[in-house]
């Protein structure tokens, strides 16, 4: 399969393009009899849904997610689940454009080049609205690991920067995902600034994790933090990852990175030590800049809505690792 499914024995594949009739996602290695409660699956959807926040994109879809199998009378049956959620707010003519011309930092040349063929609208396969099949897969993996918590933040959008320190001081971090949210109405006047200018922003998502039992995570190729790596820079606009001190590492001394356990943010050697486990990723601008983003159908910054996102790929990983623990049956895992 041309790497449309991700993880081995928690696993999903993501199908559908951006102005397609539906995307979806069928996940597999779901144990039978969890509870299964639809709002809850649509609550994760909405938190990543388009034309929700001021600032983003004025596109506005229903997201709603509908189960064709899986699951029966409340409970996960074991079998695979097939979600699916249906497009209605195309406006594929927006899009002509495209046929002929190339945005720099999308897909849309890469794609032509390797396939010969792509849907042009809206990004196709490479659109940002793929990653809703990834946010129901991390819905069906958090029911795999009640204990683990994960909580993904934005610690950096343009002039904007938050601390893990600033996240839990926080009750309630929406609706941008920041943790200081007094700053809500400057972010807020900042992208619609954005928008007006039909300019772009990137910026970092940091990850939280806590309750992570030791273990998880293979010595060699199949290392926890190399699976991070994979799993958060397959989201489209992800363009780097870094765990603990991360890129701080190359200016200090190895007396300074080794006092401390937690510098290494929970993972040494690629297996976790049963720390909490601190994850930082880098975001680009969007691609969609100047007069086609001053029409307001594009995310002038992808971060507000990407967290529910990265938060789903960390929950598919760590679920995955814990069940090929439990298969090796090597060492103790406490939950």
């Amino acid at each position: 399969m041309r790497g449309n499914k991700f993880g081995k024995l928690f696993s999903f594949v993501t199908f559908g393009e951006s102005h397609g009739e539906a995307l979806g996602v069928v996940v597999d290695g779901v144990s039978a009899g969890l509870d299964f409660d639809l709002e809850d699956l649509q609550r994760e959807l909405d938190r990543r849904a388009p034309g929700r926040v001021a600032g983003t994109t004025n596109r506005k879809e229903a997201d709603r997610a509908e189960v064709l199998s899986g699951v029966f009378e409340g409970k996960t049956l074991g079998t695979p689940i097939a979600v699916i959620v249906r497009n209605t707010n195309q406006r594929s003519g927006d899009y002509d454009k495209l046929k002929t011309e190339y945005r720099p930092g999308h897909a849309d040349e890469t794609t032509q080049s390797k396939y010969g063929i792509r849907d042009h609208r809206g990004g196709g396969r490479s659109s940002g609205r793929e990653t809703l099949s990834r946010v129901i897969a991390g819905y069906f993996a958090g029911l795999m690991i009640p204990k683990i918590n994960i909580s993904a933040y934005i610690s950096k959008m343009g002039p904007f920067e938050a601390s893990l320190d600033d996240l839990k001081n926080a009750k309630n971090i929406a609706p941008y995902n920041f943790p200081l949210t007094e700053k809500n109405e400057e972010i807020k006047k900042y992208l619609l600034k954005l928008k007006a200018e039909g300019e772009s922003v990137g910026g970092r998502i940091s990850i939280h994790v806590t309750g992570v039992p030791k273990g998880l995570g293979e010595p060699a190729f199949d290392k926890l933090k190399a699976d991070f790596a994979k799993g958060l820079l397959s989201i489209g606009a992800c363009v780097s990852f870094s765990f603990g001190l991360g890129e701080e590492m190359a200016n200090l001394k190895g007396s300074e990175v080794s006092s401390k356990r937690e510098n290494f943010g929970g993972i040494e050697g690629g297996i976790s030590n049963g720390e909490d486990i601190f994850l930082t990723t880098t975001f680009k601008p969007t691609s969609t800049i100047g007069e086609k983003a001053k029409e307001g159908r594009h995310d002038p910054c992808i971060l507000p809505r990407a967290v529910p996102v990265v938060e789903a790929m960390v929950k598919c990983i760590l679920a995955d690792h814990l069940l090929r623990q439990r298969a090796y049956g090597d060492g103790v895992i406490d939950e």
